[in-house]
């Protein structure tokens, strides 16, 4: 592969002088590749600072399962986050790698990343910027939440109605059972729209979000929320 739009997931040691990364191309999806000799000359790759968050154009050859990095430029500046958007975006790495299979090519999940590390970067609302990323993720993956029509009638969601989610048939109203997440009419419109400004909304989406995440993530727990919960920041994940 030659000139792929790539941004690192995560690196690893890998042998005495080389790194292990997983990265996330617009072509090609999710791949590994050992850097070789990183670790011996310096943190810069041909130039390229081999880290996440930061827009690269990477050349590889494959042979199984993992490919070996050729070239590395990198076509800007690493994406500018500070504070707590550093933790968010690290978040978004790990919901990627948790449920993204390698070799599956995703492009429309490439451009929802690139989109969400940008907005965390100008975004004062990361909460807001996290629930659209995890709504595409899911879309992208084929789990895509139904938000414009009720299960049971195919109506349209009432901005003023009561809702609660079924995990496998969507928003049904409130008065037709006692399962599921409860869930306004407005949330579930302002989650399609991606235009997440009440806190109720945000409370409601970040709620929907996690049961249709956890169904893909199973029992082991994401480092990144346990982090954030040391840390008192875990409003945002």
């Amino acid at each position: 592969m030659e000139d792929e739009k790539a941004f690192v997931l995560h690196r690893y040691p890998y042998g005495e002088t080389s790194v292990l990364l997983e990265i996330l191309t617009a072509g090609c999806g999710r791949v590994g590749l050992v850097a070789r000799g990183v670790r011996r000359f310096g943190k810069a790759f041909g130039g390229a600072h081999l880290r996440p968050f930061q827009p690269l154009l990477l050349t590889w050859s494959a042979r199984g399962e993992l490919g070996t990095l050729a070239r590395a430029e990198a076509p800007e500046a690493a994406i500018d986050l500070n504070g707590n958007a550093v933790w968010c975006a690290f978040y978004v790495n790990e919901l990627v790698l948790r449920l993204l299979h390698r070799h599956e090519a995703h492009d429309e999940l490439y451009r929802a990343y690139d989109q969400a590390l940008r907005a965390l970067a100008h975004d004062p609302c990361h909460e807001a910027v996290l629930r659209v990323f995890e709504k595409r993720l899911l879309a992208a993956l084929g789990y895509g939440l139904e938000l414009a029509c009720e299960a049971h009638s195919g109506e349209p969601i009432s901005a003023h109605g009561h809702y609660r989610y079924m995990p496998d048939e969507g928003p049904v109203v409130s008065e037709a059972t006692d399962a599921g997440r409860p869930v306004s009419g407005a949330t579930l419109l302002a989650l399609a729209r991606e235009c997440l400004t009440e806190p109720e909304q945000l409370r409601e989406a970040k709620a929907l979000l996690r049961d249709a995440l956890a169904r893909l993530l199973g029992d082991k727990p994401l480092y990144t929320r346990r982090l954030f919960r040391s840390l008192q920041r875990e409003p945002t994940a």
